[in-house]
């Protein structure tokens, strides 16, 4: 039985409608770097992981990572009361 591949494409299309729909009035703006990470589950209940990027230097590409992290922690600890 093959993968069902869809969910990723459905992934990236609703992300790349919320980047349309948040910077669809701001004038200069162009994706930069992009990095995917598939995870695909077996039967035994492993998990195998595919990252694909943009980046060229697979170092930059987890310099990305580090940010995005760092980024989704402040996300997380935000007051939203404030």
């Amino acid at each position: 039985m093959a993968i069902d591949t869809s969910k990723a494409g459905q992934q990236i299309a609703q992300q790349m409608e919320a980047i349309e729909t948040d910077f669809a009035d701001k004038e200069g703006y162009k994706l930069g770097p992009i990095i995917t990470i598939v995870g695909i589950e077996g039967p035994e209940g492993g998990a195998h992981f595919r990252i694909r990027h943009n980046l060229g230097d697979s170092a930059r590409a987890l310099g990305v990572l580090r940010l995005a992290e760092d980024h989704w922690i402040r996300f997380m600890h935000q007051d939203p009361t404030e």
